[in-house]
This record gives C-alpha cells, structure tokens and sequence, in this order.
C-alpha cells in the first residue's frame, strides 16, 4: 500500500493538467517519489537559455509551465527555429541518455517553470525502474517520428506560403479544438516564425496579409482565427 507520502504525489500528479502530455507522468508512486527525490524545479523570465547547442550535456529538462523555442544556429548568425515545445515536453532528453551533445539551443518564450534531471540521477532512475526506461524509449521513438513529420511538412513544401498554411495547420492541429472557427493564440513574433519556417520576417508580413486578404484568417492582436481550413489544406499540399 502506498505511503502518505507517496500517495500525496500521486493526487498531485492526478491535479495536474499535464498528466496527459508528459512521460514522467501517471507512473506508480514508487517512481514519483524517486523522481520526486532527483528533481530541481526553478522558474525562469523570457529569453533564459536552459542548454547550448554544442553543449556537453548535463541533464534533460521537463517544461512544467511557459514555452521553450529550439533552435540551430549557423555560423554567419542565422538562426532556424526548429519547434516551440509547451508545458509537459521534455527537452535534451536524447542528449541525457545518449552523452552526446545538445543538438540545438533551448530558450523560454514565456515566463516558465522548468524540472531538472541530472543526467546521472536520470541514469541510475531509468537501471532502477524499467517503467522509467520504456517511457524514455518511447518518447525518444515519438519524437524522432515527429521530427520527420515536421521536416518532411515544412522542407517539401516550396513557397513561402505553402509553408505558412502548414505551420497554422499543424498549429490547429495542436490546439485539438473542435469549435468553429478555430481561434488561435499566437505568441510568436513575424521574425520568429520566419525562422522557423525558413524565410524572412518580411515575407511572412506579407503572406499574413494576402491570408487576410483572401478572407482565409482574420488577426485580432495576438488572435489568429482560421476562416477556411480548406484553402490552407490545399495551399499546403501543393
């Protein structure tokens, strides 16, 4: 029978609203009271860099509130936002289990609250708990599949356009929402999303103004509401 203390953490865990999203989640009382011995949880303001491209690893990092931009760098200064992960992600995950260094830079967007394992609290936690280690494995199988996926949206699609409608669509497709019509809250600045889909900030003023024009979208400030979900589709597989 769980202690109080265990069962403590797991009425937490059930009060959480990422319960659903993240893989240190609905796991047995045991495993939330070892991680709950291991974890460092710290806020953080926008623009904090939790790990460097390039950095010898130090542990994997769990997104508990705020939002994170990863992003490469190249050497002229160029920067390409790879995703925006949310609340319940967890980031340098491969790096922590692998050794290998950070793949890309992490940095808040938002005011944030962000878990901490260190790498060799992580390692000893994943040799003691296989629940640990298959949740590891399979986010890791996830995610390699999500990345191709998003790749595979973004770099086949050739106009500027085209790869704006995937963006909003995969952004549709997150928020999970089943009202009509859709109503987005968007948070990224133009230039961001031109790194991320690999254009330039002007360019991305421009084709959110030929959306508007089309009647497809309408802005209200920070509000994106998607008018016809149709064209978009169409735009983005062309």
């Amino acid at each position: 029978m769980p202690s109080p203390y265990g069962m403590e953490l797991v009425e937490r865990c059930i009060e959480c609203k990422l319960r659903e999203r993240s893989i240190f989640c609905n796991l047995p009382a045991r495993v939330l009271q070892a991680i709950e011995g291991i974890k460092y949880t710290t806020s953080y303001p926008p623009g904090a860099v939790l790990f460097v491209e390039g950095q010898v690893p130090r542990g994997a990092f769990i997104v508990c509130k705020g939002r994170v931009k990863l992003y490469i760098s190249s050497s002229d200064g160029k920067t390409l936002i790879l995703r925006v992960a949310e609340a319940g992600e967890v980031l340098g995950l491969s790096a922590a289990v692998s050794g290998a260094p950070y793949a890309l830079t992490a940095e808040t967007l938002d005011p944030s609250q962000v878990t901490f394992l260190r790498r060799d609290d992580l390692s000893r936690l994943m040799h003691e708990h296989a629940e640990v280690a298959m949740r590891v494995a399979q986010h890791l199988a996830s995610r390699y599949s999500d990345t191709c996926h998003e790749m595979r949206s973004l770099m086949l699609t050739h106009s500027a356009a085209g790869k704006l409608a995937t963006l909003i669509l995969e952004w549709m497709a997150r928020a999970a929402t089943s009202r009509q019509p859709v109503s987005l809250k968007i948070t990224l600045t133009h230039e961001e999303i031109a790194q991320i889909i690999g254009t330039s900030r002007e360019t991305v003023t421009r084709v959110f103004a030929e959306f508007r024009k089309k009647q497809w979208i309408n802005t209200r400030g920070s509000t994106l509401v998607v008018r016809n979900k149709a064209a978009l589709q169409s735009l983005a597989g062309s």
